[in-house]
């Protein structure tokens, strides 16, 4: 808080112990260190995102509430932070690069993301799930 105030850039919010139980078990590596920042002015200046990512950081256009309730959304923007921006394959200028050259849903950084979360969604529900001790 700034002078009792919400910081501009948006609220940290702690990711629930269930979903960073699953998240851990689907990448195969721990994910605590990544930041979630809900309601996040810079999110909501890419222009039709839900969310965009930074190094270590998915940064929410609304509520962490709705975004944990997501598990396709959860799998993408982890993919972009922990398979991409980590290992240095993703940087502002390459996103921007094949943004331009291809477009949003063509573009090979969100390809692999959606790929991911498509492949990985029935097992994170699953892991969620047992986490949570619901049927």
């Amino acid at each position: 808080m700034l002078n009792g105030r919400k910081p501009p850039w948006g609220r940290a919010v702690g990711a629930p112990a269930w979903a960073l139980t699953a998240i851990t078990e689907v990448f195969g590596e721990p994910a605590a260190h990544v930041r979630v920042v809900e309601l996040s002015w810079y999110a909501r200046l890419h222009w039709g995102a839900r969310a965009t990512t930074r190094r270590s950081r998915i940064l929410l256009v609304g509520s962490a509430e709705e975004f944990w309730r997501d598990p396709e959304l959860v799998l993408h923007e982890y993919f972009h932070v922990l398979r991409q921006w980590q290992p240095r394959r993703l940087t502002v200028l390459r996103y921007l690069l094949e943004f331009l050259r291809n477009g949003y849903w063509r573009n090979c950084y969100e390809i692999e993301a959606r790929e991911f979360a498509a492949r990985n969604v029935m097992n994170y529900r699953r892991l969620v799930r047992a986490a949570t001790g619901t049927q």
